[in-house]
């Protein structure tokens, strides 16, 4: 699944190509998990201001309006001058000046979205439950360590909820707790701050690393250009259940946890 550095990946992939251009038509393909919200003629002629990413949401800035786009499970957006005609897995094409995008997704849970602004419900439906931007100042030990203390779950899924912060998805809480040294059942109000704080700097650490090798590709996930991300090279848990720990040598664990795989190490997180 696209995770928070696969959607930044993305959106700067897609303002590099498309960034000022006018759209000059738009086809839809299968009916995806949320309407468009707007009759596809009713975009045609408005220029692309501006690409931003809020969580997990591609956040296309039009000079009226804007298109929130999900990648869902299995999403990406593709972009090429002319990519021919739709196939039975591509749902969006907008048509602009230079270039098409494209959101192709195998499983159907993506969208794309319009809204008047980032005020309308249709907006704030989607966006005004998530938690703080990981990668932002507002996301400090301090303030992380006051939220924990209202939540008795595990760890793993407080940070897979999104509603403390946001964008931290499976792979990256796996990886992101192993370096902290947290245990993924350990009960988040049972974290004392000095490891808050190791746990607020790994987050940090493990997302920004991702973008800068351009995300993840395990399975779906290719850059809107094609490419690979690479950041599957450098996990040290995550799809390595049997290989042996990088700090202890004993074999990585796999367990589930709300029907996620959850990958650790029995001795080094506790």
């Amino acid at each position: 699944m696209p995770e928070l550095p696969e959607v930044e990946v993305t959106r700067m992939g897609v303002e590099r190509a498309a960034l000022g251009q006018t759209v000059h038509a738009v086809a839809l393909g299968k009916p995806l998990r949320w309407p468009l919200g707007v009759k596809p003629d009713e975009l045609v002629g408005r220029k692309i201001t501006a690409l931003r990413r809020r969580g997990k949401y591609l956040l296309m800035e039009l000079d009226k309006g804007l298109l929130l786009w999900h990648l869902g499970m299995s999403g990406s957006i593709q972009i090429g001058p002319s990519l021919g005609p739709m196939g039975p897995h591509d749902h969006f094409d907008l048509v602009c000046t230079l270039v098409t995008l494209r959101l192709h997704d195998p499983r159907r849970f993506g969208a794309v979205v319009y809204a008047p602004d980032a005020q309308a419900p249709q907006a704030t439906k989607l966006l005004g439950h998530l938690g703080v931007e990981p990668l932002q100042a507002a996301f400090d030990a301090d303030s992380f360590y006051a939220a924990l203390q209202t939540k008795r779950t595990a760890i793993k899924s407080v940070l897979l909820s999104g509603e403390l912060v946001v964008g931290v998805g499976n792979i990256y809480a796996s990886e992101a707790l192993y370096r902290a040294g947290i245990h993924p059942k350990r009960a988040a109000n049972r974290i004392g701050f000095p490891r808050v704080q190791a746990l607020t700097e790994a987050i940090k650490g493990v997302l920004t690393r991702a973008i800068e090798a351009g995300g993840s590709s395990f399975k779906d996930f290719r850059h809107a250009d094609g490419e690979l991300g690479y950041f599957q090279l450098e996990t040290k848990v995550y799809e390595r259940e049997g290989e042996p720990c990088f700090g202890c040598g004993q074999p990585i664990r796999r367990i589930v946890q709300g029907q996620r795989a959850t990958y650790y190490c029995l001795r080094c997180q506790k």
